[in-house]
């Protein structure tokens, strides 16, 4: 699937708008220059935002867009300036601005980059050790080569098994808008796209490799229509959409490389909307058939991954609101749902 883009849209600052110069006034005027600096200073600013607003455009009757992408720091609908549509190249093309706090956000490398630190040049965040690694090119690419396959060995049913079950739970999400998170190489958001079940599916991962490789997989698959999907990169604790926007989440063995699950679904709580569906599966530290012996050799160390028990991932969804509450255990599988009342 060739797909020619364009470059997404340059935002001009506003300090490199351009003003005519204020006349000079004679000696003799009437007017002091700390009065004449205060009404240049007010002028500039009211002409610079009435520029802001004009080049971003507000677009109400675009307001899909809006509607669902919001910005990562004050939760505010997006300004979107570019061609509608939640697919790849129109989002590619699109630049997309806060009405709040003025920040802009834009496509790179074929996603959307909806973090915090989006444009920004020299700080740097350090992330845990699990959260860099599938950050690596090379795990990127072994994702789907080999790297998955290794969760049977642990009761992992296989990704065509693992999505009939989600897509059975998330039966009353039909025709609603799908966020896949730590979507990894899109294994389970482009199988959500082709299903057809959704008006629109969002692969959404932290690694910038991931969503590469996603992007890859994507316009080789001639089977997969672009028409309803895309990409972006975001922070699963800061999640870009307005609350109550999303009507399905999927996590698909990601729950334990969360840096803070708490965080996490507290955020995914609040995108959803009433009555809105959550799906998970990760690892279980043990289970309830696991030998009472074993148990201790199990349990979570600082440097490991966050595996969790049936019973803390039941607690952790339920203080964070969540209700009717079912999961599917097999071995060290868990696949679990939750639901927004």
């Amino acid at each position: 699937m060739a797909t020619s883009v364009l470059s997404p849209p340059f935002f001009h600052p506003l300090h490199q708008l351009q003003f005519s110069k204020c006349p000079r006034l004679s000696s003799k005027s009437h007017f002091r220059p700390r009065l004449l600096r205060s009404i240049s200073q007010r002028t500039i600013r009211a002409i610079s935002a009435v520029a802001a607003e004009s080049e971003l455009g507000t677009q109400q009757d675009h307001a899909i867009e809006a509607d669902i992408f919001a910005c990562p720091v004050c939760y505010e609908p997006l300004i979107r300036k570019g061609p509608s549509g939640l697919n790849l190249p129109a989002i590619y093309r699109s630049g997309f601005m806060c009405k709040r706090c003025k920040k802009t956000y834009s496509s790179k490398d074929r996603y959307l980059d909806l973090t915090v630190t989006a444009g920004l040049r020299d700080y740097t965040e350090i992330q845990p050790a699990r959260t860099e690694l599938f950050r690596s090119p090379l795990v990127s690419f072994l994702y789907e080569r080999g790297w998955r396959q290794n969760f049977r060995q642990s009761g992992f049913p296989g990704p065509d098994e693992e999505f009939k079950m989600a897509q059975e739970y998330f039966e009353s999400a039909e025709g609603g808008l799908l966020v896949d998170v730590s979507c990894g190489s899109g294994l389970f958001s482009r199988k959500f796209a082709k299903s057809g079940t959704y008006s629109g599916v969002i692969a959404l991962d932290f690694s910038e490799n991931m969503l590469r490789q996603c992007y890859d997989f994507i316009e080789k698959d001639d089977t997969l229509s672009t028409n309803n999907i895309a990409l972006v990169r975001a922070d699963v604790s800061r999640l870009p959409f307005s609350s109550g926007s999303v009507d399905a989440v999927h996590a698909g063995a990601a729950l334990h490389c969360w840096p803070s699950p708490s965080n996490a679904v507290a955020e995914i709580t609040r995108t959803l909307k009433n009555g809105g569906v959550f799906v998970g599966s990760t690892f279980l530290r043990y289970s309830s058939k696991t030998p009472w012996f074993l148990r201790p050799f199990r349990e979570r160390t600082p440097q490991g991954y966050g595996y969790l028990t049936e019973e803390e991932i039941k607690d952790l969804c339920t203080s964070c609101g969540l209700t009717n509450y079912s999961s599917k255990i097999q071995q060290a599988f868990i696949m679990f749902t939750a639901q927004k009342p």
